[in-house]
């Protein structure tokens, strides 16, 4: 071989190693920037400013409480996550259950609860909502109701148990649904 030959394939192989390199130290880069600008479920849930994005249907509503739920009880929150999160779902409910339900009391027992949960190392594993055509709209004292059913299945350890229960939603002066009450679909009697 021509010492020419030779010196081009070695420069155009150093070529190629430093290309090959740079592309993987931009890769690796750009990898690290979006996990560190990545945010946890708890922080998605908490940046939605329901002032401008509420939910608008009652199955809109239930899916963003379970997602509150489930950050409360499937994640590790410090104490003021809790209490953000707690604030956040309570912004979903209505004017009554508010005036029934002070903050501080709510917070102390949710922890309490949450505590709980993580004692027995339970986890809410899957939320089913009922579909849009399934909710019941009913009119009473002048007021929009919706009945609509929502099942958890919640794992402690390798055993699973279904929760099932009935969510009671009324629509507040700005048309916008609130939820009212809920109950264990097994104490509910829809007739």
């Amino acid at each position: 071989m021509k010492k020419s030959t030779v010196r081009i394939t070695i420069v155009l192989i150093i070529l190629l190693v430093a290309a090959v390199g740079g592309y993987a130290y931009l890769a690796n880069r750009s990898r690290s920037v979006t996990e560190e600008a990545s945010m946890t479920n708890a922080e998605k849930v908490l940046s939605r400013d329901l002032s401008y994005d509420y939910p608008a249907t009652p199955k809109e509503l239930l899916k963003y409480y379970n997602e509150i739920q489930k950050c409360l009880y499937n994640e590790n929150c410090s104490d003021s996550q809790i209490e953000e999160l707690t604030v956040k779902a309570r912004e979903l409910y209505d004017a009554e259950l508010l005036a029934n339900n002070e903050l501080e009391v709510h917070i102390a027992s949710l922890k309490a609860e949450i505590k709980d949960y993580k004692d027995h190392k339970r986890v809410i594993s899957a939320v089913s909502v009922a579909a849009s055509t399934n909710v019941d709209f009913f009119e009473e004292d002048g007021f929009q109701f919706a009945r609509i059913y929502c099942g958890y299945n919640i794992t402690e350890g390798s055993v699973t148990k279904q929760a099932r229960h009935i969510f009671l939603l009324r629509r507040d002066e700005n048309r916008r649904w609130k939820i009212y009450g809920w109950d264990s679909a097994d104490h509910v009697n829809l007739q």
